[in-house]
């Protein structure tokens, strides 16, 4: 599963937002903060795990989970990618607009 669409599923982006600031969580830990069942946050993990998007580590018998940095990385510069050239459009339109707003004024004198 790919970036994005494990990101696309509202739990899994709370999961990731709680792991940013926290560091690290157990398994116990994340599922505590859900009302839904362990074994429904369990698939959200796995997806989170397939999609690379989180590390576990197994210490004695509990799973720690991290964020893995890099494909996070990989989105942010697919999004500043996406954002310059966003905002190329939008300057373009901009002066476009700026223009027609100039000829139209000149017309009226």
């Amino acid at each position: 599963m790919d970036t994005f669409t494990a990101l696309a599923e509202p739990t899994r982006r709370n999961i990731m937002e709680m792991l940013a600031v926290s560091g690290n969580l157990s398994a116990t830990d994340i599922y505590s903060k859900f009302k839904a069942s362990p074994p429904a946050i369990s698939q959200h993990l796995k997806v989170l795990r397939e999609a690379k998007l989180v590390r576990v580590e197994k210490r004695a018998q509990k799973r720690i989970y991290f964020v893995n940095p890099e494909p996070m990385k990989e989105l942010e510069q697919w999004i500043k990618i996406f954002t310059e050239r966003m905002q190329d459009s939008h300057d373009r339109l901009e002066a476009l607009l700026q223009k027609q707003i100039s000829k139209t004024q000149e017309q009226e004198r």
